[in-house]
């Protein structure tokens, strides 16, 4: 058997909030898609990157960021070492972005990586929204 087989992204999901229950589990709120934003620059106190992983063996390191439009310029990073046992394991991530503050509307980029290898990913487009809608 090798030393370490690369993992597989099981799930990724950019939300407001990761809350641990009583049972162990976890419980996402407030999953995001787009961002909102009646006027700029708009802040968060927090954001989490939840991730799973499986179907690998070893230690790896994911690092996960919010890139602005250009795709230059990180506005959040964090990194974390997780490790896989055997095969049937999984290992779950939460990445806290705290105190975040958008100062353009476009699409911003989520990218997730491990061991510098690009595995994931996606758009996160923030959007202008004017008025409110009739109660």
């Amino acid at each position: 058997m090798a030393d370490s087989i690369f993992p597989d992204m099981q799930a990724c999901v950019l939300c407001e909030d990761v809350r641990q229950e009583a049972s162990g589990q976890q419980s996402l709120v407030g999953i995001l898609g787009v961002i909102p934003a009646p006027s700029l620059p708009l802040g968060f106190f927090k954001l989490c990157l939840w991730t799973r992983w499986c179907g690998g063996l070893g230690t790896f390191t994911q690092h996960s960021a919010i890139l602005t439009p250009d795709e230059e310029s990180p506005l959040a990073q964090s990194e974390v070492e997780f490790h896989l046992p055997a095969l049937d394991a999984h290992a779950t991530n939460v990445h806290v972005f705290g105190g975040l503050q958008f100062q353009e509307f476009g699409v911003h980029t989520v990218e997730i990586r491990v061991d510098g290898q690009l595995r994931f990913r996606f758009p996160l487009p923030v959007v202008p929204v004017h008025g409110t809608a009739p109660v």
